[in-house]
């Protein structure tokens, strides 16, 4: 008995090793890959047909090939950092729509619980000249250069997601290639008119020592009786930080990454333009929520505001309210009034 379990136990070993040497035959061990890939594919094909694998990895390595067509990056066909940013773009995107979808919210709540702020004073009848023309024009151009710019860029990053359920494929695509036309052909003009009005708006801009009693106090606006307003000059420190955020640092943000993405003719690097389409992304979000916040006031948040973009001209009452110090530069510099030829009907008198 003892024999025959030895015998049993050396033909299993036996097995065993020529189980072992056939695997070993048959799957060769594992080597470095040769310096020359095509040597390396050569080798690959003998022990295992149709594996690519080190042709792939040189495409993929990012490494200079040779090529006749002239220009950066042609002489390398696949860049891995573009999967990145693929996968980038996604929660990038989406953290952008649930903070806008946010500041609307936080807009409407604001509006339903302290409703526009008014002026607690009678009109005079006396206009103050808030605005020149070449002001609203510079302003208003790049408002509604801005505002298509904002809409468009909102279809180009959520409509495959928001809007193409909704509306389906046919009216979705002529949708989405009004968007990009009008996005890509406005731009240039936002990014022509931008500059103009920062150089137009830039000294009343410039914060005062006034300006910080009205940011310890939010500007009274949190006082629903209105009356706790707290003094500012021609712009209050609110439309001074929006100005500095929302029109100087997101605005040439956008001004530059645009351009970069518009003209790829710049000769810019694949990677250039891919960084460029994630700072353009978050640029365009964070001005966006801005804008917001700065249409809100300019419009239903605050009677009177749009009249003076509007027309250039505002109540003696409403800046002697709003802008305390401002209205004092200019009663001091008009004493009398300085007084213009009134209107028809009904009769107002305009300061210059």
């Amino acid at each position: 008995m003892r024999s025959k379990s030895i015998t049993r136990a050396a033909a299993v070993i036996a097995a065993a090793v020529m189980f072992v040497g056939v695997a070993g035959a048959q799957v060769p061990a594992a080597s470095p890959l040769p310096a020359d890939p095509a040597q390396a594919q050569r080798e690959r094909q003998i022990s295992q047909p149709y594996n690519n694998a080190p042709v792939w990895k040189e495409i993929r390595s990012g490494a200079p090939q040779f090529t006749s067509l002239p220009g950066r990056e042609t002489n390398v066909l696949i860049q891995s950092e573009g999967q990145t940013w693929r996968a980038a773009r996604v929660p990038i995107s989406t953290a952008g729509g649930f903070l806008f979808a946010l500041a609307l919210l936080g807009i409407i709540v604001f509006y339903t619980w302290r409703g526009p702020i008014l002026v607690q004073g009678r009109p005079t009848g006396h206009l103050i000249r808030r605005y020149t023309s070449s002001e609203r024009i510079v302003h208003w151009t790049v408002a509604i250069t801005f505002v298509t710019l904002g809409l468009t860029g909102l279809v180009i990053m959520f409509g495959k997601s928001v809007l193409l359920p909704l509306i389906g494929y046919t009216l979705f695509s002529w949708l989405a290639i009004l968007a990009k036309n009008l996005h890509n052909f406005t731009g240039p003009v936002f990014a022509m008119a931008l500059p103009v009005m920062i150089v137009m708006f830039v000294r009343e801009n410039l914060f005062r020592a006034y300006d910080w009693p009205w940011v310890k106090r939010f500007g009274g606006m949190l006082d629903r009786s209105g009356k706790s307003e707290v003094p500012s000059g021609k712009a209050n420190a609110g439309q001074k930080v929006l100005f500095w955020l929302m029109v100087v640092l997101a605005g040439l943000t956008l001004i530059v990454t645009g351009l970069i993405l518009d003209f790829p003719n710049f000769n810019q690097t694949r990677q250039t333009m891919q960084i460029a389409n994630v700072v353009h992304m978050v640029a365009g979000m964070f001005g966006i929520i801005l804008a917001s916040a700065h249409i809100y006031l300019g419009t239903i948040g605050m009677k009177g505001a749009y009249d003076a973009m509007r027309h250039g001209y505002v109540d003696e009452s409403w800046a002697r309210e709003h802008h305390a110090f401002w209205y004092e530069e200019v009663m001091a510099e008009k004493p009398a009034h300085g007084l213009d030829a009134a209107p028809p009907a009904p009769p107002q008198h305009r300061i210059a």
